[in-house]
Parts: structure tokens; sequence; C-alpha cells
């Protein structure tokens, strides 16, 4: 699309990670010098041009200009930046290309993008390494199941409340369990629960198998429901950031958006807990990535600070909520997390059998 509208082959820093490994502000030499022996051309000539953010990446011409507005209303001429997808723009739209800065998008999947300090010494299949807009090396983990698994439950406790004669508003059911899950116990009950309702690359498994278990003595009620199905639902990014710890990556602060934040303090109470770190929520996030470009676009026009700089001071007006857990729920989502990996291999027979 970029190319149709302004004749330039090109690729912001971070969707041009995702076509081939980036080492700084171009693609990895080394990486491409074995491909090349592998197919013996130079595969570098596909590749469109690396910009980073700031830069100008063409303007729109009189073909793009009429692609976009056959009546001729629209005039060729627009600086365009360098063109980013879904991960770059949100690093934008949430303030997150400083190294040790981390956000989190938690809605029917769940992905979290951690600015590195400096490269992982090893290869993972579980992570993907991709880069911010301005070049800097970041570690993607995905899932493939958030909130999806709570949906569903929902919905039963929706249809036992009519059954009973109750008519219930969907939103204020979600925000009263939301919030009765705050009155669990130290254990959860003893339940555990895998929301997978497809495989969990994560997890190692294929297909779907949603699965709730619990140990006997516990305590089966809903506030130890609820708070187990709001920590199932971002479990699978601890898998990922076990794999992280090891390579002794930092997080400073993790700023969240999706509609596992809908509810106010819950959830963001659990990602800080799951991800031992304060996570910031703020109250424009929901724009997300058409923002995060448009704000791109701006800094190609006032780029004599870097990124980081330009958007502390776009950022330093907004409303935000910043939580952190306390000791105590620390203490029980670290407790739900050892019997959720502990009891991962009953989740992986399930999902071979299913």
């Amino acid at each position: 699309m970029h190319y149709k509208l302004t004749g330039k082959l090109v690729l912001g820093a971070d969707d041009a990670s995702g076509m081939f490994p980036l080492d700084g502000n171009d693609y990895d030499s080394a990486m491409l010098a074995k491909f090349n022996a592998l197919i013996g051309k130079d595969f570098k000539k596909l590749l469109p041009k690396v910009l980073l953010a700031g830069e100008s990446a063409g303007v729109l011409t009189a073909d793009g200009a009429k692609y976009l507005d056959p009546t001729g209303t629209l005039k060729e001429g627009a600086v365009l930046c360098p063109p980013e997808g879904d991960m770059g723009t949100g690093m934008i739209a949430t303030h997150s290309v400083a190294p040790k800065t981390a956000n989190v998008s938690s809605g029917t999947a769940a992905n979290m993008t951690v600015i590195l300090e400096k490269p992982l010494k090893n290869y993972y299949k579980e992570i993907d390494i991709i880069s911010t807009p301005d070049g800097k090396p970041a570690a993607l983990i995905h899932t493939n199941n958030c909130t999806s698994e709570i949906n569903e439950w929902v919905n039963l406790f929706s249809e036992v409340a009519q059954l009973c004669g109750a008519n219930i508003d969907k939103g204020e059911l979600f925000t009263k369990l939301f919030e009765k899950s705050l009155e669990s116990d130290n254990k959860t009950g003893g339940l555990i629960g895998y929301n997978y309702l497809a495989g969990e690359t994560l997890a190692e498994t294929v297909n779907g198998a949603p699965l709730i278990l619990r140990s006997p003595d516990g305590k089966l009620n809903l506030a130890n429901f609820m708070q187990m199905q709001i920590y199932s639902a971002i479990s699978a990014l601890s898998l990922g950031m076990d794999i992280l710890e090891k390579e002794k990556v930092k997080i400073d602060r993790v700023t969240a958006h999706g509609g596992y934040y809908k509810t106010e303090f819950v959830g963001q109470n659990a990602t800080s807990s799951v991800l031992n770190a304060p996570v910031t929520v703020m109250e424009n996030a929901g724009e997300g990535g058409a923002w995060g470009i448009a704000l791109l676009a701006g800094y190609v026009l006032n780029n004599s600070l870097s990124l980081p700089e330009y958007l502390d001071k776009i950022f330093k007006d907004t409303k935000m909520k910043t939580v952190t857990a306390d000791d105590k729920e620390k203490a029980k989502c670290k407790a739900f997390l050892e019997r959720y990996k502990k009891n991962l291999s009953v989740e992986q027979i399930a999902s071979k059998v299913n």
C-alpha cells in the first residue's frame, strides 16, 4: 500500500523485522550471508529498504492521491512516515519504546512486547524478536487465548440469572464478577484453569482443550472461581516471561490496554502479579494503532528529539492509573502459577485427546 501511495519500496523497522531479522537499522548482514549461501542469490535485493522513525518515507504522489480519492480533491505532496503494523504502532500508542519498558494487549488473544537493553543470547522458538520503530530490539510474547473463556462463563452465569427471572446487563455482570474475585482466598480455592480454546504454542499444545482442575480440599466458590479465570486468562504470558528471566531481561513498567482492563483495578492487579511489574492503563489506550501511526507521522515533521523524548512530550499530560500488586497478591498469584505450570502436562494430554 505504501508503494502504491509513494512509489517507495520501504518499511518501518518493526515491520521490516517481521520480514527478516534486523541488526540495528538494517537487515542482519551475517544472517543474510548465510541465507544467500543457501539460495545462491542476493536475497536483500527483494527486501524493502529499512527506515527508522522520524525519517521521511516519501510523499504522496499524484497517482497515490488519485488512488485514495478518484474525485481529485486530495492533492499530492503530503509527507509519509515509514509504514508500521500493529506491533510498532502499539509500542508508540502506549509510550513503550525505551529499554526496560513493555506493553501488553489483553483481549481475545494477548501479546506482550518487551523492549530489550541488548539482544538475547539464545534463540527461542516461543519468542519473536522484533524491533521498535527507532531500531531497538524487542521481544514479543504472543498467546492465542485470553478473555474468550471468561466470556463463555459470563454467558453461562447470565443464562442462570435469566432462568431465575433476573435480567442483568452483561457489562454490569462482568464488573460484578471481576470485583467478586477480590474476595478470593490465598490459595484461589485450589483451582487451576487453562483457557485454551485454541492451541497455545507457549504451552506446547496444538489443539484447544479448555480445562479446570481443583484440589479436593480446596474451596469452590464464586470469588475463587473468578480469580482463577482472571489469572488463567494471562498466565500463558508467564511462560514467555520465564524465558526472558533466564536472559536476565528487566522490566521497569508495563502499559496495558484491551477489554481485560475494562473493570478498574482487577485486571491491572492480576497482570502486575503475573509480570511482577507496575502496570499502567492510560485513558487513551483504546485509541490503538491509528493513534500510534499518527504520532509517527507527526514525528517525521518534528524529529529533533529522540523518539522517547518526543513521546514524553506527547504523553506528559495524559491521565493514567498505575497499579502495583502488594505482597499478599503476589504470593497468591505465585502459588497459582506454580500449580498452573506443575499441572500443564494434564492440559497437554487433553489437547492431544481433543
